[in-house]
């Protein structure tokens, strides 16, 4: 998985139950997984149609840094199907640990908002790159 985003825990950031509220880490994995989704397809010209299971495994906590990670599953006509995970950093001994993951699916529009193909030289490469993985 390559990392595509990373972001700090805040105060602001926090829910109810002093973790970090899911609503905040699912957009930042929406935005992190578009932006992936837009460099990967080269275009900015795509939206969110689908998150998959999205599973909550670890709290997160004030101060904690979190990196998101993306790697391409699929890649349609117009769509591009990703896999995102985010990972709270343990700066104490270098290790990551997950605390949450899912699958998205973004879709490249046109100007009225309607379904549009990804460029095929930009399909063929992203396929190549899946086969060689």
């Amino acid at each position: 998985m390559e990392l595509i985003s990373t972001k700090i825990c805040k105060t602001s950031d926090i829910g109810v139950n002093e973790n970090l509220f899911g609503g905040t880490l699912m957009a930042w994995m929406d935005e992190a997984g578009g932006s992936f989704a837009a460099v990967k397809c080269c275009t900015p010209n795509l939206v969110t149609v689908k998150i998959n299971e999205v599973l909550f495994k670890k709290p997160v906590k004030v101060k904690e840094h979190i990196r998101i990670y993306g790697k391409v599953l699929k890649v349609g006509r117009s769509s591009i199907t990703i896999s995102v995970e985010a990972r709270k950093v343990m700066f104490s001994d270098a290790v990551e640990d997950s605390v949450c993951s899912t699958e998205m699916v973004f879709v490249k529009i046109d100007k009225e908002g309607n379904a549009s193909p990804i460029k095929e030289k930009v399909r063929k490469k992203l396929i190549d790159e899946l086969k060689e993985n």
